[in-house]
């Protein structure tokens, strides 16, 4: 029988044979492969991280850049409407625009508060003017960019609040009409409101000669003198510190952002 099975595992083919002994990998090779694996890992996490901050990054900016375009755009359509009332030969602004609040001459459209320089919340500004309404084809808009159907006194303040979601930064609010104060924008360090007035009254070709923050028109009484309004937003920057990686140092921590805005109702030259 021992005879038979010896001479039966002589005829089979080698793959069916059992070999005396079978070799693995070693622990060296284990070692080599794991290291190997690790070192592509992190390559790999490391790629994800940079286009994470890549992306971030890129929608921080792109969203400061709409920010900048609707906080500006915003304050320079009601700055321009300063002052407007509908059928001038039948209205006129100071039956319009009476005195109330801190408006204290009949027909002034603009007033605000603050020094110019100071540290946020900053300053703020009111401007008020009257539209005749879109029922009468009147397109004037309010400082949420809304419209009203029939003639109204529009009051609308700009001024800035704290971020009760981000620390130490603030938002850029409009009021209208003594309504809730709405959120324009976000992400924002400071707003200051320089005036450009006409300050001495024997000259009437309505030039601009001095620029002053809302406290010193005040107490010069020019509200009714202004004839633009410098605006300075500024706003947190994306790009300081906020991610892994990013500097503080080498980046500024905002970028300001400023427009001159011509009050219509009084520039231009007097005849």
């Amino acid at each position: 029988m021992k005879t038979l099975l010896f001479s039966l595992s002589r005829t089979l083919p080698a793959k069916f044979r059992r070999k005396g002994t079978q070799r693995g990998f070693t622990l060296v090779e284990l070692m080599i492969a794991i290291t190997i694996g690790l070192l592509l890992t992190a390559g790999l996490l490391t790629l994800v991280q940079a286009m994470k901050r890549t992306t971030v990054t890129q929608n921080g900016m792109s969203q400061l850049q709409d920010n900048e375009r609707m906080a500006m755009t915003l304050i320079a359509d009601v700055i321009q409407s300063a002052g407007y009332f509908p059928q001038p030969t039948l209205n006129s602004a100071a039956t319009l625009m009476p005195v109330t609040g801190a408006f204290t001459t009949a027909g002034q459209s603009l007033v605000g508060t603050g020094a110019g320089t100071a540290v946020a919340p900053g300053d703020t500004l009111t401007v008020r003017y009257v539209t005749w309404g879109t029922n009468n084809g009147d397109q004037t808009i309010n400082c949420t960019g809304s419209t009203n159907a029939t003639q109204l006194l529009m009051v609308n303040t700009f001024s800035l609040a704290a971020d009760p979601n981000v620390a130490g930064s603030y938002d850029l609010l409009c009021t209208f009409n003594s309504a809730q104060p709405v959120v324009l924008v976000t992400g924002i360090a400071n707003m200051q409101i320089y005036y450009g007035v006409r300050t001495n009254p024997s000259v009437s070709n309505n030039s601009v000669d001095s620029y002053l923050d809302a406290t010193a028109v005040t107490a010069g009484n020019y509200w009714n003198n202004v004839l633009s309004v410098k605006v300075t937003v500024t706003f947190i920057n994306p790009m300081y510190g906020t991610l892994p990686g990013q500097s503080t140092t080498n980046v500024p921590q905002t970028i300001a952002f400023t427009r001159v805005v011509d009050v219509m109702s009084k520039t231009g030259v007097s005849t």
